[in-house]
């Protein structure tokens, strides 16, 4: 049975919710929720999610959504729906594009505008139980803990960690977690969420009203997003550590085969085992 609403843990679900133009006032209200005061934002513009690099030898970035501020900040903002092994270093790297992309031929100070990375991450990637926190904020800083570098700036929420219930909700990122995680639950708009910004979501969200050809697209989505957990999770449940035992390669390959045979795209197979569009495209 379907849900009142799609679920935004989907490339459609999230990519409908924050990647449209004529919804950008619902990114704009989100991302003010998780950044600091002193950085908040007024306007933004969609930039392509298609970043390719210098030379063709190299490997392209495709972003979920990539967006610049009036002023000139940079956002990264990505749905990780599967546990990958070299998460950090794929974020580190992404963020090198809208870095790069800053500089200009001829006489140039080097003066760059904020890169922000933000990710909502489906899976736990902290590993000891007792350092587990929802918001990881990671600045660059010094060997004293000082600020270093305040123009890369990196937000990772892990999601299984957020626990809090309506009663709990506090402040408007709080609003924003709870609806994300329990979007596909509701079968009505829960009193704390009855306002403009949210009831446009909630609108926005519901699969009856979207046109025939966006629910076909939602439900090929969902589809894979449920084909994958489910790979995953038979994966561990015969206990096969992903990427952390002996004989990695092949089971990556393997689960890279099962994937391709689900229909799942050669990038999200990429994010899930590690291997590359290369190798996974001759398979």
């Amino acid at each position: 049975m379907t849900s009142r609403y799609i679920d935004p843990y989907t490339d459609f679900g999230f990519k409908k919710l924050f990647g449209e133009e004529a919804h950008k006032d619902l990114l704009i209200d989100f991302l003010n929720a998780v950044l600091p005061e002193d950085r908040q934002i007024e306007t933004l513009t969609f930039q392509n999610p298609e970043n390719r690099p210098d030379s063709p030898l190299q490997r392209l970035a495709l972003f979920d959504i990539f967006c610049r501020s009036k002023t000139g900040e940079q956002f990264i903002v990505e749905m990780q729906k599967v546990e990958q092994e070299f998460f950090r270093d794929r974020s580190v790297f992404y963020s090198t594009f809208p870095i790069r992309k800053q500089a200009v031929k001829g006489a140039w100070d080097f003066n760059l505008k904020q890169v922000y990375f933000v990710a909502i991450l489906n899976f736990r990637y902290d590993e000891k139980e007792d350092r587990q926190k929802f918001l990881r904020e990671v600045t660059l800083k010094d060997q004293d803990g000082d600020l270093f570098y305040d123009k890369l700036y990196f937000l990772f929420f892990q999601m299984p960690l957020f626990t809090k219930t309506e009663s709990e909700l506090q402040t408007r990122k709080d609003k924003w977690f709870y609806f994300l995680k329990n979007l596909v639950d509701f079968d009505t708009i829960p009193a704390i969420l009855q306002e403009p910004v949210f009831e446009r979501a909630f609108e926005i969200a519901e699969y009856v009203k979207l046109p025939l050809e966006e629910q076909e697209r939602y439900e090929h989505d969902l589809k894979i997003y449920r084909d994958n957990y489910a790979t995953l999770k038979t994966a561990e449940n015969k206990g096969i550590e992903i990427g952390k035992t002996e004989g990695r390669a092949e089971r990556q390959v393997e689960i890279a085969r099962n994937f391709k045979r689900l229909g799942v795209d050669p990038e999200t197979i990429a994010q899930a085992t590690g291997l590359s569009i290369d190798e996974i495209k001759k398979l």
